[in-house]
Parts: C-alpha cells; structure tokens; sequence
C-alpha cells in the first residue's frame, strides 16, 4: 500500500502567524445515541478520553474525541490507527445503532499557530473566536469565508482547523491571505 500524503504536503507559510499544513491525521466519524451507556462505553475506551459536552473536545494524548452535534462525534486518532480503531469499534458496538467510518483521506488539517492566531480566524469566520467565547477545550463548526470547517484551540497560542480535502489548498490560501503582514487589524488588542 502506497505511503499516505497529506492534502498540501507540508506547505507553510510565516506571517505574523504560522500558517502550516498539519499533516497526515487520523480522522473517524462516530454517529451514534451519545446517552446510550453502550455506545458511550465503546467510544471513550478508543478515544481514551471522556465523552465531550456539545462544543466541546476532550484530548488524551495523541487522541481527541470532538463534538459534532447530538448524535455524532469526530475521534482524531494517529492516521496509522484509524482503520484499526474503526475495526474495534464496529466489533465493540455490534448490535447497536451507530455508524463508524474513516474519514482520514476525505479531510485536511491545517494550524495555526502565534500570538495573533484569533484575528487570522475572526477575519474567515461567523463564529465568536473573542477570548470570552472561544477558548482551549471548545469545538466549533462553522465555516471560513465560503467552506465548511471545524476548529478548535489545542492552546492560548494555537488553532486547528479541519477541513474537506477537496478544498484544502483554499482553506491555505484563504488562512495565509489572513496571515499576510501589514493586514492586521488589532481587535483582540483593543481590550
């Protein structure tokens, strides 16, 4: 079997953030009765971590367990463990209602990553990135300018962003277009 690439194959770019491709990840859609104790069992032994609360992303180690909506959740795992990951989660939850699929090569991740990381999001996004309403911990999906993403603050001084494969070298562009020095608006420092 061919050797996994990611969607941008490492591009980069440094501006008053670092906007880099973020590699191969490990991406597994869990849909499924989040109140159900079965379910829920089965999902937080592979993730390893809790259920998340709606908005939320719990992580342990090199695995995250997000939250989507009410009936469905993103489990980030290392690529290599993805297929195998789904594999045990089809057997744990044989017999119930759920669905399991690897999503890895259908989606990008991108980072972000400096001091400024919030005013390169608040330029793409609907969504509330001020420090009161977006923090470390908290999941959102929304969109940058005209594509569906997800996003989430691993740290004060970090941004993932999750997006189709399809339009990733966009979603780069649209954050490095972002990123580009002299464009800077200086909101979050207004205080």
């Amino acid at each position: 079997m061919p050797e996994a690439v990611s969607a941008l194959s490492g591009a980069s770019f440094d501006g008053f953030v670092r906007v880099e491709d973020a590699g191969t990840q490990g991406m597994i859609t869990l849909r499924g009765d989040l109140s159900d104790a079965g379910f829920r069992g089965a999902v937080t032994q592979a993730a390893g971590t809790d259920l998340p609360g709606a908005l939320r992303i719990e992580t342990a180690g090199a695995r995250s367990l997000a939250w989507m909506s009410p009936d469905e959740l993103l489990l980030l795992c290392p690529y290599a463990e993805a297929r195998e990951t789904v594999a045990k989660l089809g057997e744990a939850l044989s017999g119930t209602h759920h669905l399991a699929v690897n999503v890895s090569d259908a989606r990008a991740m991108l980072r972000i990553a400096g001091g400024e990381v919030r005013e390169v999001l608040a330029k793409l996004t609907p969504a509330d990135v001020s420090p009161g309403a977006f923090g470390p911990g908290q999941f959102r999906r929304s969109r940058l300018a005209q594509i569906p993403a997800a996003f989430w603050m691993p740290d004060e001084a970090t941004i993932c962003v999750i997006c189709f494969r399809s339009v990733a070298r966009y979603a780069f562009d649209l954050l490095r277009t972002a990123a580009t020095p002299g464009s800077e608006v200086g909101y979050f420092d207004a205080g």
